[in-house]
């Protein structure tokens, strides 16, 4: 199973690290990142942590060899996204409870999964109405009541959001966000 790596200028909740500057140099101690999967890149090295559920957070080390560690926060538009995942890193290393990314809200997680498994229903060969009744729990209608049932129309947007997701390769957030 391959891990999708998303690019930080796409998806600010990719922490970025570097060597401490010397201006730190005394208080720097060595950095301990979290046991995680870690995948070389020509960027560096990712590091992908699972803390379960919406608690996933990638890493990337720009500087391979550096043991001790900073985090790059510019200082734009998205930096409070950035320090929020910074700030669920810390709590990872320090064993800390790892509050969840609070870039999508419960609903907006329900229905970028919702995305997933209609866009995976039609890719296997699923009709939109085998769709409804799976993830909506639809009881069989008849063809009249399907062609009304706010549950078509539903699948419908979600498969062509899931389109746009999956075709513009962007990170689930983004076209959650959009969506909306």
């Amino acid at each position: 199973m391959t891990s999708t790596l998303w690019d930080p200028r796409i998806d600010p909740g990719v922490i970025l690290l570097r060597e401490v500057p010397e201006a730190l140099g005394d208080a720097a101690l060595p950095t301990v990142l979290p046991k995680g999967k870690i995948i070389p890149a020509q960027d560096g090295l990712h590091h992908l942590h699972d803390g379960g559920g919406d608690r996933r957070l990638q890493v990337l080390q720009l500087d391979p060899e550096a043991t001790a560690l900073v985090a790059i926060v510019p200082l734009d538009q998205d930096g409070f996204v950035r320090l929020d995942a910074v700030y669920r890193l810390l709590a990872m290393i320090h064993g800390r409870a790892v509050p969840a990314d609070k870039r999508l809200t419960r609903q907006k997680r329900l229905r970028a999964k919702r995305m997933l498994q209609a866009h995976d229903g039609r890719q296997a060969g699923a009709t939109h109405r085998q769709i409804a009744e799976a993830i909506f729990q639809m009881p069989q209608v008849s063809r009249d009541e399907w062609q009304s049932a706010s549950e078509r129309f539903a699948v419908m947007a979600l498969l062509r959001d899931a389109r746009k997701m999956v075709d513009g390769n962007r990170p689930i957030v983004t076209a959650c966000l959009e969506a909306a």
